[in-house]
């Protein structure tokens, strides 16, 4: 009989919570992040088929793996778990709407970053 273990939804978790923390701000400061998707995936994709294809060879080199009782078991080409493909995804992601939101609240800030500030 199988043991049920709380210990595979970690990384999951982890996932869930990086969304919680940081996906509210599309919402209350109307970031506008997920309506320019087509952005967001010109930014997120190009870095995280780097990071696949370098966890990819890490993995087949035995360099990197993933204890298969903290993952779902779910695993994608390449032999990496579902989360991992996740986790590529939502934490860049998770990176820009923070970004935005302070951005948003601080807009001084946009301006420093971009050179617009006036001296």
């Amino acid at each position: 009989m199988r043991r049920f273990s709380v210990a595979k939804f970690g990384y999951m978790a982890m996932l869930a919570f990086t969304v919680c923390g940081s996906f509210w701000l599309e919402i209350v400061f109307k970031t506008s992040v997920l309506r320019r998707w087509k952005r967001v995936l010109i930014s997120v994709l190009p870095v995280s088929l780097i990071f696949v294809i370098w966890d990819a060879y890490a993995i087949s080199q035995g360099h990197w793996f993933f204890n298969p009782e903290l993952t779902l078991g779910i695993y994608g080409p390449l032999s990496i778990p579902l989360e991992e493909y996740l986790f590529f995804i939502i934490v860049p992601m998770a990176a820009i709407l923070t970004i935005e939101g302070v951005t948003t609240v601080k807009p001084h800030l946009r301006e420093k970053e971009f050179g617009k500030d006036e001296k």
